[in-house]
């Protein structure tokens, strides 16, 4: 690639954004001939990519809408083979599992609740395979739980993967496609123009056709240079990071998971704290205290490390994903589960981008679903 920092650089499309989402829409893309560029701003950037839990999760998502659900299903059922193709193209292994998860519960009030959000999903779409567990069922499955889980609901998509080698491998494999990867790109604006949109960072410009937003929290900002509506904000969630032990726990839960390496991770916390990603001790205690109630022997392991990092979320948590009817060819993608979507980004949002045909499930993600009088503009 040109280390010109005055050139144009030209292109197929430009993926704006080298997180987990933008890099597996460029992965796509790159393995179907495309020419594709991909800016990335860097380090500087709030990285939900470099802060996630790493789980491929299906279990509960969609339950007041079956297609998020459908759409969940659909890229958690082409993982295995995505797993595969990344593994040729970069070398890397992911570490995917996906032996089904747990959801553990600790009063019956959340075990009703988990029972009635999942009928409400077998119910809507048909087939939904799920399990209540009781509290003899799940220790015959985790025999290391706690006697304060009193019972738990198991779906069997549900995995993870080392997201840090899920990165890795994204990367990789698009460049061994083709993609040419600029990093500490800081984007000005976007110009359009029929059949054209002209990317101005300093003093580089990257001309496509076809543009993809996939910056993140950015693309709040970014969206309205062509025509779209993306009014995400960031949600913090925090994490701890136990020393590596010997493997207890064969299968993830939404709170606890042993990685591939041994370390444990304890989350899922959600705060609206605004672009404040550092870690807090009363959020960190109640996520250790819910560990330690789940698998006990957690109690006399040692912690190692903690952060923050901010998801990105839309105001109702789903994802947005829309062509602009003003400027065809700008297209937004942005949800905040970017490890448990990153194979339908690349298998099914790529085709779409570049003139297929839009997956039926992503009708009801648009964008304006947000505006309250229907009227936008660039001054909105």
């Amino acid at each position: 690639m040109s280390q010109d920092r005055h050139s144009v650089v030209q292109s197929d499309v430009i993926v704006v954004g080298g997180g987990l989402v933008g890099t597996a829409v460029a992965y796509g893309l790159a393995r179907s001939g495309v020419d594709t560029v991909v800016l990335d701003q860097g380090d500087d950037a709030f990285r939900a990519s470099r802060g996630n839990f790493g789980l491929v999760w299906v279990q509960g998502k969609g339950h007041d809408l079956p297609d998020y659900a459908r759409w969940t299903r659909s890229s958690a059922s082409r993982w295995p083979a995505f797993a595969k193709a990344l593994m040729a193209d970069s070398g890397v292994d992911v570490q995917l599992k996906q032996p089904g998860g747990f959801h553990l519960c600790f009063s019956d009030e959340e075990l009703l609740e988990r029972q009635s959000r999942l009928q409400t999903l077998q119910d809507a779409l048909g087939d939904y395979p799920y399990e209540m567990l009781d509290a003899a069922d799940v220790k015959a499955r985790l025999p290391l739980i706690g006697p304060k889980v009193i019972g738990a609901s198991y779906t069997s998509q549900d995995g993870h993967v080392n997201p840090l080698k899920l990165l890795r491998a994204l990367h990789t494999s698009a460049q061994a496609k083709g993609a040419q990867m600029h990093g500490g790109v800081q984007v000005d604006r976007i110009d359009c123009a029929p059949g054209e949109f002209r990317v101005k960072a300093g003093q580089r410009c990257f001309v496509a056709p076809r543009i993809v937003l996939a910056a993140g929290l950015g693309n709040a900002a970014l969206a309205r240079q062509v025509g779209l509506y993306a009014p995400v904000a960031p949600n913090r969630g925090q994490v701890l990071i136990s020393e590596r032990v010997r493997p207890f726990l064969e299968y993830p839960t939404l709170n606890v998971r042993q990685t591939d390496e041994g370390t444990v991770q304890l989350g899922d916390s959600m705060e609206e704290v605004g672009f404040d990603d550092s870690t807090s001790t009363e959020v960190l205690a109640a996520i250790a205290r819910r560990g330690v109630a789940s698998f006990p022997l957690l109690r006399d392991v040692r912690l190692v490390r903690a952060w923050g990092a901010l998801r990105v979320l839309s105001p109702d948590g789903l994802p947005i994903y829309q062509q602009s009817g003003a400027h065809p060819g700008a297209f937004v993608v942005t949800c905040h589960s970017g490890v448990t979507l990153a194979a339908a980004h690349a298998l099914r949002i790529a085709p779409w981008i570049m003139g297929g045909a839009r997956p039926a499930e992503l009708a009801v993600f648009c964008g304006d679903r947000f505006l309250t009088d229907k009227v936008f503009s660039h001054a909105h």
